[in-house]
């Protein structure tokens, strides 16, 4: 006689078998069997209880973030179902793989308006490359198969919806799983000799060429920085691709449009050639625009050839191998006036920014927070950061290298992704320092599972930057302009609220409170506790270095500069005419 197994333990084993060790959701009537099939396979994969399903989709997304595996979460029928949705358009903005099994009704009761019963499968036709209804218990190991590997070959999200008897059912023992079709190397598609001669002669060509470099350009820290120094040529980054380029090599300007750096944004209001290298940027429709700069695009997805800008020259290639190629055939350029500038400008930048960070009286303030985040930082720290001013003040603030890494929601950009981040990046990498740095807006949305991170004792650092505001709306209505509404926040303790939960919570109100309060967190999570810093900071903006790109450079006036607390700052023509490069 042919032995038997349950269909929801098949299904578990089919998802061990990729190498996935925890998977995330919340319990529910109709998805009782996939509980009971977790409850036996507890030894093998471990079950992590969230207190909300958007809390568990986002954490599997930042787990196929950080580790490029597929991450799992699941939900139960109704509106356990619709809860996932929010970390699940998370995953398909961003492009990783992830698989949400859904739980519905018993199948015998389906199409009879059942309680918690409805056609579930419409709602998930956007967001995923893969949606399937379970017809039979003896096929769900292989649907949870098949979805597995749609996931990874689309990037994106796979649904499978489970009618609840189904699990229970014992069907034929069986190996169910593909997995070892992912053993077989990646390919890389080569850079074509003629076409990288042709970027040389664009290149030889240009006044000032700038290099927009994006995280597909991971591992190439070291080509991409020869390469920059050998052609004289500046890099600009995407957000994402911050640590790609340590930001302390001299010719990283940083990120560009709003959570940016000032030189960025001149360098791209200046560039006459502009060098895309694994890059995808969303706000190219409003920041490249019409400009007449030249436009060479180099990725691994023809797809998204001329997304940005009015295409020049486009290249299929791995971001490597391309630079590889570029370094073999081109010439060391004499020193450039404009890169001169460019350093010149961005050391400047940098001054400035660490200016704010180190003062030491006045009220407490964002930058005095980073200060601290960088001082007590591993050097292969992972940082999850919530979606906000945040944001901004990441990118700004944070001194990173290419063994750290950062996490956030990009282009769906939901808040709420601070602590699902954080939570997904402690179960992958146990054993390295991580932070949750979010906003009182944002932190509020997901607060409860602060609960999750006590229970399974992750020793996560976070950090709520509380000033009463959705600040990053805020700017947003100050620059239509418009009345402010809708964006101040009712306050609340939240190092308190921490405590409630079993969590150390620290408050701090003054910035001489701050050294001792990370010091304390340090040696909470070096003890294997979460702990929870709540810093009560001022609404003040950063200065908007964005506003340049639409606007003359009248805005760099006295006034300006003051009203930002910025006099040392100067326009990049400056610097242009400084080192000879108009």
């Amino acid at each position: 006689m042919a032995e038997k197994i349950q269909a929801g333990i098949a299904m578990l084993k089919v998802i061990e078998s990729w190498g996935v060790d925890h998977i995330y959701g919340y319990p529910g009537g109709s998805i009782n069997s996939t509980m009971d099939s977790l409850q036996k396979e507890q030894d093998n994969i471990k079950y992590i209880q969230v207190r909300h399903e958007q809390v568990g989709a986002l954490a599997a997304a930042a787990d196929a973030k950080l580790t490029g595996k597929i991450g799992v979460a699941f939900g139960s029928a109704g509106p356990g179902a619709v809860n996932l949705l929010n970390g699940l358009y998370d995953a398909k903005e961003d492009h990783v793989p992830v698989l949400a099994i859904v739980g519905q009704v018993p199948h015998t009761r389906m199409n009879y308006d059942y309680f918690q019963e409805f056609n579930e499968s419409p709602m998930f036709d956007d967001v995923a490359v893969y949606n399937r209804i379970v017809m039979t218990p003896e096929s769900l190991p292989y649907v949870i198969d098949k979805a597995i590997r749609m996931a990874y070959k689309e990037k994106g999200v796979a649904v499978v919806i489970i009618p609840n008897d189904f699990g229970y059912v014992e069907i034929p023992t069986g190996n169910y799983s593909t997995e070892k079709t992912r053993n077989q190397p990646e390919i890389k598609p080569q850079p074509d000799s003629e076409l990288v001669q042709d970027a040389w002669d664009m290149i030889k060509n240009a006044k000032y060429p700038v290099i927009h470099l994006g995280q597909g350009a991971r591992g190439a820290t070291k080509e991409v920085e020869a390469l920059s120094e050998k052609l004289q040529i500046p890099i600009v980054i995407t957000g994402l691709a911050k640590g790609v380029i340590p930001d302390e090599y001299e010719g990283n300007m940083g990120p560009f449009n709003r959570a940016a750096s000032k030189v960025s944004n001149e360098l791209i209001k200046k560039t006459d050639l502009l060098i895309s290298i694994g890059a995808n940027f969303p706000f190219a429709a409003i920041v490249y625009g019409d400009r007449p700069f030249k436009y060479i695009q180099v990725d691994n997805d023809q797809a998204i050839f001329g997304r940005h800008h009015s295409l020049d020259l486009g290249i299929w290639a791995d971001a490597k191998l391309f630079v590889e190629k570029l370094d073999e055939i081109s010439e060391a350029v004499q020193p450039r006036p404009f890169y001169k500038a460019a350093v010149a400008a961005q050391k400047d930048w940098r001054k400035y920014l660490k200016g704010l960070m180190n003062r030491a009286d006045g009220p407490l303030e964002y930058e005095q927070v980073y200060q601290q985040i960088n001082r007590i930082a591993d050097d292969d720290a992972v940082f999850s950061m919530d979606v906000g001013d945040n944001i901004i003040n990441s990118f700004r603030f944070l001194d990173m290298n290419p063994k750290q890494k950062i996490l956030t929601s990009a282009l769906f950009a939901t808040m709420g992704c601070g602590i699902p981040g954080a939570m997904a990046s402690k179960l992958s990498y146990p054993d390295r320092q991580v932070f949750n740095i979010a906003g009182d807006g944002a932190f509020s949305m997901v607060m409860q599972d602060m609960i999750t991170e006590k229970r399974y004792n992750l020793p996560i650092i976070n950090i709520v930057t509380s000033n009463r505001h959705l600040s990053f709306i805020k700017s947003e209505q100050d620059d239509v302009p418009q009345d402010e509404f809708g964006v101040d926040l009712t306050d609340a303790d939240y190092a308190k609220i921490a405590e409630g939960m079993g969590v150390k919570g620290i408050r701090v109100d003054e910035i001489s409170q701050l050294e001792k309060a990370f010091d304390d967190a340090v040696a909470e999570v070096k003890a294997g506790r979460p702990v929870l810093i709540d810093a009560n900071i001022t609404d003040k903006r950063g200065i908007p270095v964005e506003l340049d790109l639409e606007q003359d450079d009248t805005l760099y006036t006295p006034e300006f500069l003051k009203e930002w607390d910025a006099e040392e700052l100067k326009p990049f023509d400056e610097y242009l005419a400084q080192y000879s490069a108009e």
